[in-house]
C-alpha cells in the first residue's frame, strides 16, 4: 500500500513561532575581550595581577664596577676574548686583569662569554668548551676539575615571577669539585651541583631538583 505525494503543492508553512531568527549583525562582530580582563579572576592559569615592566627599576642589583670598566671589559670579551684566532693560554689572564679569580692549568676554548669576570671564580684545571655562557649577575664559583661542555650555561640572574614590576631575583652558582655540566645544559640561579655530579645534555639544574626542565 503506498501514498501518492503531490509535488506540485507547496509545503505548509511554518508557524511564526518556530522559525529561527537571526541575531543582529553586531552582536556577531562583538569586540574580542580584552587581554587584562580576568586577570584578577583568580583563575590558577592566570596571574593574579597586570604585569607592570615600565615600574621596573633593577633595585638589589649592583653590577660591581664604573660604566667605564663595564665597557672596556664588554669591548674586551666581544672583540678579542671570544675570538678564536686568541690563544686559549690567555683568556685567563685576560680575566684575571678584569677581576676574575682563576687557577692554574684552566682551559677556555673560543666563543665563551663571561658578563661580569669579577663576579668569576675558576679553580684549578677546569675545562670550558665553547660557546659556554657566564651570566654572573650573582658570583659563580666553580672549584677544582670542573668541566663545562660546548654551549652550556650557568645562570644566576631571574626575576620574581610574582611582582608585578618583575624585578630582580639573583642569586650564586656554584659547581662543585669534579662536576660536568655536559653540552647545553643550565644550571640556574641559586643551585649548587655537588662534587662529581653530571648535569647531563640538555638539562637543567634549578635549585630544588634536577630535571629535563625547571622554573627558574
Amino acid at each position: 500500500m503506498s501514498e501518492e505525494i503531490d509535488l506540485t503543492q507547496a509545503p505548509p508553512a511554518r508557524p511564526a513561532a518556530a522559525r529561527r531568527t537571526v541575531p543582529p549583525m553586531n552582536t556577531l562582530l562583538a569586540p574580542a575581550t580584552p587581554i587584562t580582563e580576568g586577570l584578577l579572576s583568580g583563575d590558577p592559569d592566570r596571574p593574579s595581577f597586570e604585569r607592570d615592566l615600565a615600574a621596573f627599576t633593577g633595585a638589589g642589583y649592583d653590577k660591581g664596577r664604573s660604566k667605564l670598566w663595564q665597557a672596556a671589559w664588554f669591548a674586551t670579551m666581544n672583540l678579542v676574548f671570544s675570538k678564536w684566532w686568541l690563544p686559549p693560554r690567555l683568556r685567563p689572564a685576560i680575566l684575571r686583569a678584569f677581576g676574575a679569580r682563576v687557577g692554574e692549568r684552566v682551559l677556555i676554548r673560543h666563543r665563551v662569554r663571561v658578563l661580569w669576570p669579577w663576579n668569576l671564580s675558576i679553580g684549578d684545571d677546569c675545562w670550558i668548551g665553547e660557546g659556554a655562557w657566564l651570566l654572573n649577575l650573582a658570583p659563580i664559583t666553580i672549584e677544582d676539575d670542573v668541566c663545562l661542555s660546548q654551549e652550556s650555561m650557568l645562570c644566576t640572574g631571574s626575576h620574581r615571577h610574582d611582582d608585578p614590576a618583575f624585578e630582580f631575583d639573583n642569586a650564586p652558582v656554584r659547581i662543585g669539585r669534579g662536576a660536568w655540566v655536559a653540552a647545553r645544559a643550565t644550571v640556574l640561579r641559586g643551585a649548587t651541583v655537588e662534587p662529581g655530579e653530571v648535569v647531563p645534555a640538555h638539562a637543567v639544574r634549578s635549585r630544588n631538583r634536577r630535571s629535563g626542565s625547571a622554573r627558574s
